[in-house]
């Protein structure tokens, strides 16, 4: 089963549309605010849905809500290949959304009952992170093939079918689990229930100044880099296929651009996957929280030089910001947990991460739509500077410890 479940994680992250997906839509004439009110239709709907989606588990049964998840990121795959309108596209977001909603933590939960099931419940960080580990080889294999999938399909939107069969796989790879993973039985707990029960223990976590801060600049974090990561899609599109960067034009100058992009999200998963495996060195020279301050200001600063390096059309300097952005994000999560794991109470820890999810989905669903305004409205080298800027001065509150 282990084994299952590396296979599971490695399959999930095989889309191979990421590394393409903005300048697929900006291919459909959509501008950058269009495409932010896109990513927060699924940020939307994975907000609503995620509360609900666990207590359909428990009444359904967590394989049984698992496999839902990857017949609604199919759907979502067909409808992106067959859209060409902003209704149908946004019909897409919705479904992919509610496959975000259906798979968060609900495999996560079945490694555990496994675990607990074989009396290996103590070895759940070394299975978790082998697990981890395949999902992010799985983005970086994903990347790689894209580059040879895009140069050698009809167009674009080819990539999305593509897509849908690792995704088969794993509908059929989670049928065959155990039954009795399923966990199912009858919710102890409403819906209505469930939030006013939560009440007293988010007015705890809200209660407390340090674990407060600590949510608020991991969730404003994530939700910035969320919103702005793809962007390095439109900006290679813009220096490349401007004549800046490569003395060639036409389909020559449009596979460079297939080309780099590919290769470029590989690099970036191996070695956000290393940066997030050795994080822990660091605490040698300052603490977790320390280093969370330190990374919020150099996400700031690389803003600043983002700015920059769009201005003159440098593209290894975008590319080396982006690949720095992309390390310290992943970096910046087992920092995270090592700080907020002291300042929770052990029976609101699960309430605690939820609301930090939830906080990053109601930033980015504010943050998508304004950066793609702003990006439209003035340029990418305003939005960046805006953006650097403050990101530095957000990150004074989060610097003191009370």
């Amino acid at each position: 089963m282990i084994w299952k479940f590396c296979l599971y994680g490695f399959l999930k992250n095989l889309r191979f549309f990421e590394p393409y997906l903005v300048i697929f839509l900006l291919s459909l004439k959509l501008n950058l605010f269009s495409i932010g009110i896109l990513y927060s239709v699924r940020e939307a709907v994975t907000y609503i849905f995620e509360v609900p989606s666990g207590i359909i588990a428990d009444t359904y049964g967590k394989k049984k809500e698992l496999m839902a998840c990857f017949i609604f990121y199919i759907v979502s795959f067909g409808l992106f290949f067959a859209g060409r309108s902003f209704a149908l596209l946004a019909l897409a977001m919705v479904f992919f959304g509610l496959g975000e909603a259906f798979r968060s933590g609900t495999h996560k939960a079945m490694i555990y009952s496994y675990l607990e099931r074989r009396g290996w419940f103590g070895h759940k960080t070394y299975v978790y992170g082998m697990t981890r580990s395949y999902s992010l080889m799985g983005s970086a294999v994903s990347a790689f093939l894209s580059v040879a999938l895009i140069l050698n399909v009809p167009s674009m939107k080819w990539i999305f079918l593509f897509s849908v069969l690792p995704y088969l796989l794993d509908f059929f790879l989670i049928s065959t689990y155990p039954a009795w993973l399923d966990g199912r039985k009858e919710s102890e707990i409403s819906l209505s229930g469930f939030y006013k029960s939560s009440l007293d223990r988010l007015k705890s976590i809200f209660g407390n100044r340090a674990l407060r801060k600590i949510l608020l600049s991991s969730s404003l974090y994530d939700g910035i880099f969320k919103s702005i990561k793809d962007y390095i899609q439109p900006i290679l599109e813009v220096i490349l296929l401007g004549g800046i960067a490569i003395g060639v034009s036409g389909s020559g100058s449009e596979d460079a651009l297939k080309v780099y992009l590919g290769t470029t999200y590989g690099v970036f998963y191996i070695f956000s996957a290393l940066a997030s495996r050795n994080v822990y060195r660091l605490k040698k020279f300052a603490g977790s929280k320390r280093l969370m301050d330190v990374f919020f200001d150099i996400m700031g600063i690389g803003a600043l030089v983002a700015a920059f390096a769009v201005w003159k059309g440098q593209k290894f300097l975008v590319i080396a910001v982006f690949f720095l952005l992309y390390m310290l994000k992943d970096a910046r999560r087992p920092l995270f947990v090592d700080v907020s794991g002291d300042l929770m109470k052990k029976t609101e820890r699960a309430t605690a991460l939820s609301v930090d999810s939830q906080l990053k989905s109601v930033f980015m669903i504010v943050l998508a739509p304004l950066f793609g305004f702003v990006a439209d409205r003035f340029s990418m080298e305003i939005l960046f500077a805006a953006m650097g800027i403050a990101s530095i001065l957000a990150n004074r509150y989060f610097h003191s410890e009370n």
